[in-house]
């Protein structure tokens, strides 16, 4: 499995397990509906550690934006491959949205109120207050990068072998408790989204696919799920480069 490959098949499952709970909590006439935001972020970790026990043999599972240019900014991974794995995981992405919504279509056909779908695609915050969004982004993202450059602290060769630096260095159980522990902590005021890619295919799926009473994708929001978890990871790579051997 090349890199590109992985890190598409890997971020697709993330968002495939990841937003399909949250459809199977949150969408009219499921099974799991009304399950809570326990079952939830529970899911979203699992969802994780499946993304992670497949790929991370292949390209580190990294499988987030943030991940990525974080470990780039450290000088953890190589600069040049940054581009390829950010196309695959914003594709893998879609790909996952897309799969969610095809899986529970008669569900979300039932389903009336508009921010419950668009909140399986995509997340959105309690309060809207852009500034504190984006810090909430940031403080997330930086625990999960941190918990990648200390916790494993990766390098690019082990002797003659490469070694492949991601969340997959952590082990596929460690990140899934991390981003468990960030969605039970952290997560009430955005939704968590820690990851651009779990957040902009989504959402753009969401605009492009026929459900009815959807409503609008909320792009004015989109900007922050973005630009905090690159800041986040940013600062992770900034606090690890003056301390790198804590």
């Amino acid at each position: 499995m090349s890199e590109f490959v992985a890190e598409f098949i890997g971020t697709m499952i993330l968002v495939l397990l990841g937003d399909g709970v949250v459809a199977n909590v949150c969408l009219k006439g499921t099974k799991g509906n009304a399950g809570g935001w326990i079952v939830i972020t529970i899911g979203w970790g699992l969802a994780v550690f499946v993304a992670v026990a497949i790929t991370g043999e292949f390209s580190g599972a990294h499988i987030n934006p943030a991940v990525t240019i974080g470990l780039a900014a450290a000088g953890k991974f190589a600069v040049g491959k940054v581009a390829l794995f950010l196309i695959a995981q914003f594709l893998g992405g879609a790909a996952g949205a897309f799969l969610v919504w095809l899986f529970y279509k008669d569900h979300y056909d039932l389903t009336t109120d508009e921010g419950t779908i668009l909140g399986t695609f995509a997340t959105g915050p309690a309060i809207r207050n852009p500034v504190r969004n984006v810090l909430c982004e940031v403080i997330g993202t930086f625990v999960l990068l941190l918990a990648v450059l200390y916790a494993s602290c990766p390098t690019f060769t082990s002797g003659t072998e490469e070694v492949k630096v991601g969340l997959g260095c952590l082990g596929a159980i460690p990140v899934a408790l991390v981003v468990m522990a960030i969605g039970l902590s952290l997560g009430g005021t955005t939704g968590y989204a820690i990851n651009p890619a779990r957040d902009l295919g989504p959402r753009l799926v969401h605009q492009l696919v026929p459900i009815q009473n959807k409503g609008a994708s909320d792009w004015a929001y989109g900007w922050v799920p973005i630009v905090g978890p690159i800041l986040g990871g940013l600062l992770a790579a900034f606090v690890y480069g003056l301390w790198p051997s804590i």
